[in-house]
């Protein structure tokens, strides 16, 4: 079976949550009578090998992301349109894709992400695109996969589109470091294991980082905060304000992951502040530590960890959380290892490919 992979930046994985997926998919949870092509932006890497893993690679001239992720993802269709049995579209920005797809000998399956055009961020205008290809994403593909309960609900309730159910995976985070080093890394940032919360996320106002922030402010305790502080006047606005309280360390984007797992082993709680898109894969991510996890209260995350988390909607509750708060993080941790692991997704994909072909 031939499988294209499109619309990410491509593999080895060096940006987000579709590009780690195209890169659990093609490794070792990869069934050998599968084989996959792809898709990559020769813009992102210096080295351009022909395989990687369990994948050829194939290279395209144009950027993934903003204004030439079209051309780059009609580009991708059209170079895809013959030989493939399978082409799966993770996110969908082509405008024109109702109309290309007619012209592709193989099943469409398109990951349709979280609903874009509820971000803060965009202005009125954009927000109308961003409907339109909403639209075109859930009706034109032959099949649609929602990574969250709350996505698969809106396709339906809203576009009558039924979609196969599957998330993120989440182990890749985990890492064999001895206590000592752990321990070492954290004296040299100053920390104590188990004395801090910590979020990890992008800095803009849908995940809601100024309601941690003005929480923990309140609280004294302390916070480790990662993010890219420096790229929005929303970030940087944040950091000027609360980088003055000695409890809160405003850590500019973490890309060592195992620094970053050692940050996450050792917090005594999560905080996770989205509030739009489907499953988050840092929320994902965070189940497997086995802490405590406070959220933003929106369907998405609560489908994501079953309910067992906790939940806010404002700087006071969650100010309230922090001091009282459920044990749920071994609850949480069984949770992921049930549902988030990548052999398991992987195999989810592979059922949706063979009953498309069937």
């Amino acid at each position: 079976m031939k499988v294209a992979i499109i619309g990410t930046v491509g593999v080895p994985a060096c940006y987000g949550g579709f590009e780690t997926l195209a890169e659990n998919l093609v490794g070792e949870n990869c069934s050998p009578d599968i084989e996959y092509t792809v898709f990559c932006s020769s813009k992102a890497y210096k080295d351009k090998p022909k395989r990687y893993k369990n994948a050829i690679l194939k290279y395209l001239p144009f950027k993934a992301n903003d204004i030439q992720s079209i051309p780059y993802d009609i580009l991708s269709l059209l170079r895809c349109m013959r030989g493939y049995d399978i082409i799966l579209y993770l996110g969908v920005s082509v405008p024109i894709f109702n109309f290309l797809k007619f012209f592709c000998k193989g099943k469409i399956i398109a990951n349709i992400d979280g609903i874009s055009k509820n971000r803060d961020k965009y202005k009125k205008y954009h927000k109308l695109y961003l409907e339109y290809l909403t639209k075109n994403k859930i009706l034109a593909p032959d099949a649609i996969i929602a990574d969250n309960r709350g996505i698969q609900d809106y396709a339906k309730d809203n576009f009558g589109r039924d979609s196969f159910l599957i998330a993120y995976g989440g182990d890749q985070v985990l890492r064999n470091i001895s206590v000592g080093e752990q321990d070492r890394i954290l004296s040299d940032m100053g920390l104590i294991s188990k004395s801090y919360a910590i979020s990890v996320c992008r800095i803009e106002p849908e995940n809601n980082c100024h309601l941690t922030l003005e929480a923990f402010a309140k609280s004294g305790d302390t916070l480790v905060f990662v993010g890219n502080w420096n790229k929005s006047e929303y970030g940087r606005m944040l950091k000027e304000k609360f980088q003055l309280y000695k409890n809160i360390h405003i850590v500019d984007p973490i890309y060592d992951i195992d620094l970053l797992y050692v940050l996450r082993n050792n917090a005594k709680m999560y905080v996770h502040g989205h509030k739009v898109g489907g499953t988050n894969p840092s929320l994902v991510e965070a189940m497997f530590f086995g802490i405590p996890i406070l959220c933003f209260d929106v369907v998405y995350n609560r489908a994501t960890t079953f309910d067992a988390a906790d939940y806010y909607t404002t700087a006071e509750e969650l100010e309230k959380l922090i001091r009282q708060h459920k044990d749920s993080g071994d609850s949480l941790q069984t949770l992921a290892y049930e549902h988030y692991t990548w052999k398991h997704i992987a195999s989810e994909y592979e059922k949706v490919y063979k009953l498309m072909l069937s």
